[in-house]
């Protein structure tokens, strides 16, 4: 592939609700160009995208690298990496349904980002499209934002092609060619035509003063006029085209081009692209793992440029790589190119410690790139290899799989023994768990979460613990008088010895024992907190205490001294804070009190939605981030962690203690 001009590139993301033909589109914009002769895809077989991918197509003299983005939200890492490398982006909405959570995400992504953009009302073909009523929909949530550009031509059988109402013509379908051409405008839809094309010249006059005052004084625009207003505000966001097609039929393809190379920015108009300075500085924003290429990442680069076989410093990780080819993805295939320059997007493989987010350059001493945000967890799950000999090859596949995705994490929890795997969503935990037997060979299995219930006291006691034991020979003897009571700090230990009732050189080992005792409560054998200590008496003899018996009897003391000192369960709590659209601030309110949880309180956030700060028990979470998803229908979010332990009271303690007990 051949290198161009900062001025001839487009770095665009492919947004938009699942199944709504974003992977339509680009195998619709390759026929396009000629690089393939036919468009495979089925618009009835809807496939999940879990990663994005780069498609890199020469077209009109111009290179276009076109992210497909993944509109399921279980893979919301992979949304972010790809808006981070992009200049524009097309959001494509499916014009067979209503307006799609999917449409509303990616237009709110855009707008945070000031990402220009423009929709393309896909299916237009279909009997079920209703161009009019997505319009509609579009124009009350967005208001005078929304500027469409074409006018279907008929409907389902009916249907013809799209009036483009800037420039005022027409493209009709050719059934035999597969392909639209240009033909005379026909007579009959003036009305549809002017009602559409009155909406597209109140956007633009929205975009300038001068234009607002012809607008108002009814005076005609010129088509360049047109053109330069649009175009001035798609690049500041104040404008979203809408155009329409049927990806499956190259139907508004040829538009589709034509749209992003005049109205969206190439790296000339993104101010963080510096085409004229020397250094070459690119971030990585997307890596993944090739059995026969291992470590590929794929770079925006953001100023100088870079040759084949150079070597460029990790400003993060402050050590050197080695660039060896550089490539980019011709029809999901690496094609090598000679050099990356600013504002284009290459792919590089076979770095050592490079990782996503990292900003790569030939001057160590350049500032570091803002990393990438990459979503917190939602969704916990436990996890297990089927073989238990594979335990420690699952952990190093996990950790391999996190270069790939930063939005999941995974840990051992030391107080149930189990590895947690914390993702976006169930889809996703499949997605994970499919690509360390796909990559790994570990087969996984997903078990019970364990909640990390602990045990403490709320009373006093005053104990003793007697070790004494004659087996013949050398005996056994240990004897500590201890008392206990709760504190706020996980454990305090004391002595207040004096005579020499126990000597100092057996104090530290009813300490290890007493802190060894921590492991397991009295109650359902958990960790034990908030607990003090104080030794204060005991006794000993001059031949048979040791360290051993001086621990065994300080257990001793601690398991009657927690059964004298009204033990609890405690249970922890975890903050939530929860971003939803206002209309469903009631619905969620009222299933944080069913999962016996309270509302701390509540804020208004950005783009009219509202976030609610809540706590509520672990137990109660493990699925919450499937409960929001129904009760939001996918537009609310959240993030958790823990924040204290409290006491776990009455038939709820109980049946924790009696399931505890019956598993042991």
């Amino acid at each position: 592939m051949r290198i161009y001009d900062s001025s001839n590139i487009r770095n665009v993301g492919i947004l938009g609700h699942s199944g709504s033909g974003k992977s339509n589109m680009v195998e619709g914009l390759e026929f396009t160009a000629g690089l393939t002769n036919r468009i495979a895809a089925n618009e009835n077989d809807t496939k999940i995208t879990n990663s994005l991918s780069l498609h890199a197509i020469e077209y009109q003299a111009a290179k276009f690298n076109f992210v497909d983005i993944p509109g399921y939200g279980d893979f919301f890492g992979e949304v972010e990496s790809g808006l981070a490398a992009v200049d524009g982006a097309i959001i494509i909405v499916d014009g067979t349904t209503d307006l799609t959570v999917g449409t509303e995400t990616a237009l709110e992504l855009t707008d945070s980002r000031n990402i220009p953009r423009f929709i393309f009302v896909n299916k237009i073909d279909n009997e079920k499209a209703d161009y009019e009523k997505i319009l509609s929909q579009l124009r009350e949530k967005y208001g005078k934002r929304i500027a469409p550009f074409h006018v279907p031509w008929g409907r389902g059988d009916e249907f013809r092609g799209h009036i483009n109402v800037i420039d005022m013509f027409a493209r009709e379908f050719d059934k035999n060619k597969n392909e639209c051409a240009t033909v005379e405008m026909p007579a009959d839809m003036d009305d549809e035509i002017n009602s559409i094309r009155e909406m597209l010249l109140e956007a633009v006059a929205e975009t300038d003063e001068e234009l607002m005052d012809k607008y108002f004084n009814g005076i005609e625009f010129t088509t360049a006029e047109i053109h330069r207003g649009l175009r001035q505000g798609v690049l500041d966001c104040s404008v979203i085209p809408v155009i329409c097609g049927a990806t499956l039929k190259n139907i508004g393809l040829h538009t589709t081009f034509d749209m992003v190379k005049d109205f969206l920015p190439s790296p000339n108009d993104n101010k963080k692209i510096e085409p004229e300075k020397n250094t070459f500085t690119c971030q990585i924003f997307k890596t993944t793992i090739d059995s026969f290429l291992g470590k590929v990442s794929y770079a925006k680069v953001y100023s100088g440029e870079v040759k084949q076989d150079s070597e460029v410093f990790n400003i993060n990780r402050k050590s050197k790589e080695r660039i060896g080819k550089i490539y980019t993805f011709v029809m999901n295939k690496m094609e090598e190119v000679q050099k990356g320059i600013a504002g284009d997007i290459v792919v590089f493989s076979k770095f050592n410690s490079t990782r996503t987010s990292d900003t790569l350059s030939t001057n160590e001493k350049e500032a570091a790139i803002k990393e990438i945000t990459f979503p917190k967890p939602q969704l916990f799950v436990a996890i297990e290899p089927l073989n238990k000999n594979d335990d420690e090859k699952m952990s190093s596949g996990l950790n391999r799989l996190m270069e790939e995705d930063p939005s999941f994490t995974w840990h051992r929890n030391l107080e149930t023994g189990q590895t947690v795997l914390g993702v976006q969503g169930e889809l996703h935990s499949a997605t994970v768990i499919e690509k360390l037997k796909a990559k790994f060979g570990i087969s996984i299995k997903t078990i019970e979460l364990k909640v990390p219930y602990r045990e403490t006291i709320k009373g006093t006691s005053d104990v003793q613990g007697k070790h004494k034991k004659q087996s013949g020979g050398h005996g056994q003897y240990g004897d500590v008088l201890i008392k206990f009571s709760h504190v706020d700090e996980d454990f305090v230990f004391e002595e207040t010895i004096t005579g020499g009732s126990v000597p100092k050189s057996y104090i530290p080992a009813v300490e290890k024992g007493l802190r060894e005792s921590l492991k397991e409560g009295v109650l359902a054998g958990y960790p034990v907190t908030n607990i003090k200590a104080v030794l204060y008496d005991g006794s000993y003899h001059d031949v048979d205490s040791s360290e051993l018996a001086f621990k065994i009897a300080a257990n001793l003391a601690f398991k009657k001294g927690m059964l004298e000192a009204k033990p609890i369960l405690l249970e922890p709590i975890m903050e939530l804070t929860i971003i939803i659209p206002e209309e469903y601030i009631g619905d969620v309110m009222g299933d944080i009190n069913k999962k016996r949880g309270r509302v701390i309180g509540m804020e208004a956030h950005k783009n009219t939605k509202q976030k609610i700060i809540a706590e509520a028990p672990m137990s109660e979470t493990f699925k919450y981030a499937n409960e929001l998803k129904a009760i939001t229908q996918g537009r609310g979010y959240f993030e958790m962690k823990l924040v204290r332990y409290e006491e776990l009271m009455g038939d709820l303690a109980q049946k924790v203690i009696d399931s505890r007990k019956n598993k042991i």
